[in-house]
């Protein structure tokens, strides 16, 4: 029998964005990134390639202003996302850390996927911008992220010199973390919860 997988397709309109995410938490089922905002489309194809998830995002909106609105909303809305197809938190690994080198960089994340979410988020990337890109839109994403998931997440840069490494090792790092806190572990019972308490 196959195994059934953890799926979530979420669509949020404002009168400022369109975010349409579908997500496949067990299967790596391809990537499709469409923004108006290359770098972020580059940071999301990092994201479901090494997290192993299929994911397809849609994000329109008034780039004509900036990039402020469609990315702190794909971060609301991928972390609704995830939430939905984590479901109960049955069986989950919960905790999650990776470091990612790139080049002269070095970046460090740990989850936990606890429902109360908290974010650290200590990156510098050194400069405001990597081409058209605002390098503080980042620490919107996550923050939108975490607090639509309900997970902790602490981002860490342990060294780094090039903002473009900086950023994407994070993105790197992120997804191994919950690549690993999403797993199912098999040695835990059918429906138990990862916790003393009994529940996240």
């Amino acid at each position: 029998m196959s195994k059934k997988h953890r799926l979530s397709h979420k669509l949020r309109e404002t009168k400022e964005t369109r975010i349409e995410i579908k997500l496949n938490l067990d299967e790596y089922t391809g990537t499709k990134i469409v923004t108006e905002s290359p770098f972020f489309s580059h940071m999301l194809e990092q994201f479901s390639k090494h997290g192993l998830f299929g994911l397809e995002i849609s994000a329109e909106g008034d780039y004509e202003i900036d990039d402020h609105h469609v990315i702190e909303d794909a971060g609301i809305v991928l972390g609704q996302a995830f939430c939905e197809a984590l479901g109960e938190r049955k069986q989950l690994t919960r905790y999650g850390s990776a470091r990612v080198p790139m080049d002269e960089t070095l970046i460090e994340a740990d989850v936990d996927l606890t429902t109360r979410p908290f974010l650290v988020y200590e990156v510098n990337p050194g400069r405001e911008w990597i081409g058209q890109f605002d390098t503080c839109l980042p620490l919107e994403f996550w923050r939108a992220f975490v607090n639509n998931c309900g997970l902790n997440l602490h981002i860490s840069q342990i060294r780094g010199g090039n903002a473009h490494h900086i950023i994407e090792g994070s993105f790197k790092a992120v997804t191994l973390a919950l690549r690993k806190a999403c797993s199912i572990d098999p040695k835990q019972p059918s429906g138990s919860t990862n916790s003393t308490k009994g529940i996240l």
